[in-house]
């Protein structure tokens, strides 16, 4: 007997369409537990996010995972800041609907972002913080080369308690140079 195939796990960019199934996906504890996002979210307010995601001139690249046309996770590249001497940073988040993770949805989301950030974007550092406990994100991150850097200690308030977070960067494992020009 053979197994069935898992069904493939689409990566595309964020649209406001997405707006209700994000708004019902951080409905849920499991998901907005391990962000700095609060419960009871909006449509409305996720509408307005990913309008301003989309506007011209938004430096924010977001990404949506979804399996059989339902919404699985998401993650995005975010500026580290509007001075000039930060422009080679960016900011990385990325949740996976509770139902979804350990199943590999992440490292495609991952792999997309990096690849997006090292050969379409030119950063060299992206940062991310992560809650201390959350061991299987920290795993993720440190299979994509990025490392500890420091301890952030009552970080984020979550279920009230302070909770601490590791802040963790990678640099650009090959930063780009200019091409040899042709004989």
């Amino acid at each position: 007997m053979s197994e069935k195939a898992a069904p493939a796990v689409r990566i595309r960019r964020i649209a406001v369409s997405d707006a209700a199934a994000i708004a019902a996906a951080f409905a849920d504890p499991e998901m907005y537990s391990g962000t700095l996002q609060l419960p009871y979210p909006g449509e409305a307010g996720w509408r307005a996010r990913i309008e301003g995601m989309l506007a011209p001139g938004s430096s924010d690249h977001v990404l949506v995972a979804e399996r059989e046309g339902q919404f699985v996770g998401m993650a995005g590249l975010h500026s580290a800041g509007a001075s000039a001497r930060r422009r080679h940073a960016m900011h990385l988040g990325i949740t996976i609907a509770a139902t979804a993770q350990g199943q590999g949805v992440g490292k495609l989301l991952m792999a997309a972002l990096t690849d997006l950030a090292d050969n379409w974007l030119g950063v060299l550092r992206l940062e991310l913080t992560v809650y201390s406990d959350n061991a299987r994100a920290i795993a993720l991150y440190e299979r994509f080369g990025f490392v500890r850097e420091g301890l952030l200690r009552g970080y984020g308030l979550r279920n009230g308690q302070y909770v601490d977070t590791l802040s963790m960067a990678r640099w650009h494992p090959r930063p780009p140079g200019l091409m040899a020009a042709e004989p």
